[in-house]
C-alpha cells in the first residue's frame, strides 16, 4: 500500500516504534505480503491465526528497504532499517488511524449481516459524483483488511466509505477506533459468522457497537429485530425500507432479470430509479446507499446517476448461461438469510424447472445443523424441482427436502455437482448456484471441467 505524503519518521512516531538497525530514510509503501514487495517498501510482519510474517522477513528484506517487527531478525542486512514494536497488528491499526486523522475525511461505516459490500459499492458510486471517495478494496473489512485499505488515504480523499465485518464481539468497536466514523449504516441482522457469538442476540449487539461511534445512522426499518436494538441510541436515525414510515422508501418495485426498478421517496420527492442487479435485497441495498446520500446532503439526481452506474459485483447474483439454462450465480458467500433471499429469486425467475445447487453454509458453529435442516424444510415448500446438495452440512438440508418427496442428489464437492447439473439441466431451466466461499461453488460453472455424468432423477 502506497503511503501518500508520509515519511518513515512519521510512521515510527505513529506506531511508537524503535529503530534497532539502519537509518530511517524514505518509504514508498507498506506491505504485509513478502511476495508483493516492491523496492522502497517497508515490510510489516503481521502475525495471524495461520501465518506469521516474521517467518518471511529475511525474504522480504531482499527487496524491501526495511521491516517493522516484534521479533527482531538475528542478522539483518546492514543497509536495511529494522523497526521494533510490541505488536505489529496494533502498529497497522495505529498507522491507519494516524492517516485518518492526518487527512480527516468524512468516514461512513457500513455493517450488518448481508449486503455490506454491495451497499458500500452503491454508496461509493453515488457519492463519487460530488466527492473524491476511498473505499475498502474488495471486501477487506476485518482487522487487517480495513486498516490496509485506509493506508490508501491521500490528501485528495474527502470521504471514506468503509465496510466493517465482525466475527466476534468487540470487532466492530475495534474497527471504529481505527476509522472513527461519523456516519453509519446497519443493513440487517441475521445468522452469519455466528460461531464467534453465543446467539443471534450477540450478533446484534456486536453490530450495534457501531452506534457508539457515529452521530447519525441509517437503518433498515423493516428489520424489526434490528430496530429493537436501536431503542437506546440517542443519535440521528435515517430509516430506510418499503414501509410507510420510512425516511427513504421504495414503492412500485419491479424485479426483472438482472435489473430492478422502483420509485424512490426521499425528502418529499419521488423519482424512478433503475439498477442493473435483481432481487428485493438489492433494492434494500440501494435504499441504504440512498440514505447515506441523504445524510451527506446529496440530491435525487446524484442518487439516480450513481445507482444507474452500478453494474454489480463479480460472484454475487450474476445472471449466466449454462448449456441452455439460466443460472443465478451467487457464489461469493452464504448464510441462512442470504440463502433464503437467493432461493426466493430462483423461484421468482423459475422457467421450465427450478434447480438449486447449494454448498455448505460455513462459520455457523453449533447452529450449523439446525440452520441447514431448517433451510431444507423451508425449501421443500417452494416449487424447486431438484436440489443438488454440496458438502456434508448441506446433506442435512437435503434430508429434510427429501422427506417432502422431492428430488435430491448429494455430492461431496462443487466439481461433482457440475457433473450432476450437466446431466440434469437444459433449455428453459433456471438454476441457482450458491455456497460459502470455501466451497468454491464457481467450479459448478467452470467450463474447464471435463466429463459428463448422467444422474437422472
Amino acid at each position: 500500500m502506497t503511503l501518500a505524503g508520509l515519511t518513515l519518521s512519521e510512521i515510527i512516531e505513529a506506531i511508537g516504534g524503535r529503530v534497532l538497525f539502519g537509518k530511517p530514510d524514505g518509504v514508498g509503501g507498506i506491505s504485509i505480503d513478502s511476495r508483493n514487495i516492491v523496492r522502497g517498501d517497508i515490510f510489516l510482519a503481521i502475525k495471524g491465526e495461520r501465518f506469521d510474517g516474521h517467518d518471511f522477513v529475511a525474504e522480504a528484506l531482499k527487496v524491501a528497504s526495511g521491516a517493522i517487527v516484534s521479533v527482531p531478525p538475528a542478522s539483518p542486512p546492514a543497509d536495511k532499517c529494522i523497526i521494533h514494536v510490541q505488536n505489529t497488528l496494533k502498529a497497522l491499526h495505529d498507522m491507519a488511524n494516524y492517516m485518518r486523522r492526518k487527512y480527516d475525511p468524512i468516514v461512513v461505516g457500513i455493517t450488518g449481516t448481508n449486503g455490506k459490500t454491495t451497499t458500500k459499492e452503491m454508496t461509493t458510486s453515488i457519492l463519487s459524483s460530488r466527492y473524491s471517495v476511498l473505499k475498502n478494496t474488495g471486501n477487506l473489512n476485518n482487522q487487517i483488511g480495513l486498516p490496509l485499505s485506509m493506508l490508501e488515504l491521500d490528501p485528495s480523499h474527502e470521504v471514506a466509505v468503509l465496510e466493517m465485518g465482525a466475527s466476534a464481539p468487540g470487532d466492530i468497536r475495534e474497527l471504529c477506533e481505527i476509522a472513527e466514523p461519523a456516519y453509519g449504516v446497519l443493513t440487517n441482522i441475521g445468522h452469519a459468522h455466528i460461531e464467534g457469538f453465543k446467539d443471534i442476540g450477540m450478533v446484534r449487539k456486536a453490530k450495534m457497537e457501531l452506534l457508539d461511534s457515529v452521530g447519525t445512522v441509517a437503518v433498515n426499518a423493516d428489520d424489526s429485530f434490528l430496530m429493537e436494538g436501536l431503542q437506546s441510541y440517542e443519535g440521528k436515525v435515517v430509516r430506510f425500507g418499503i414501509e410507510e414510515d420510512c425516511d427513504v422508501r421504495a414503492t412500485g418495485i419491479e424485479l426483472g432479470v438482472g435489473m430492478s426498478a422502483f420509485t424512490l421517496e426521499m425528502d418529499g420527492k419521488r423519482e424512478r430509479m433503475e439498477i442493473k442487479v435483481s432481487g428485493l435485497f438489492n433494492v434494500y441495498n440501494a435504499l441504504a446507499a440512498a440514505s447515506v446520500a441523504k445524510m451527506l446532503g446529496l440530491d435525487m439526481g446524484a442518487v439516480r446517476h450513481g445507482l444507474s452506474g452500478f453494474s454489480g459485483i463479480p460472484m454475487r447474483v450474476e445472471i449466466k448461461e449454462f448449456h441452455g439454462a439460466m443460472v443465478i450465480s451467487d457464489v461469493y458467500n452464504a448464510n441462512p438469510a442470504s440463502m433464503e433471499e437467493a432461493l426466493k429469486e430462483l423461484v421468482r425467475l423459475r422457467g421450465s424447472r427450478a434447480i438449486a445447487v447449494l454448498g455448505d453454509m460455513l462459520e455457523l458453529g453449533s447452529y450449523s445443523e439446525a440452520a441447514h435442516r431448517r433451510l431444507g424444510e423451508w425449501m421443500s415448500r417452494f416449487p424447486i424441482d431438484l436440489f443438488i446438495a454440496v458438502g456434508p452440512a448441506m446433506a442435512l438440508a437435503a434430508e429434510e427436502f427429501e422427506r417432502a418427496g422431492k428430488a435430491v442428489v448429494k455430492v461431496p464437492d462443487a466439481a461433482s455437482a457440475r457433473e450432476v447439473l450437466l446431466g440434469n439441466s437444459g433449455d428453459g431451466d433456471t438454476v441457482l448456484v450458491k455456497g460459502s466461499r470455501t466451497m468454491r461453488m464457481e467450479l459448478v460453472l467452470d467450463s474447464g471441467a471435463n466429463g459428463r455424468m448422467e444422474v437422472k432423477v
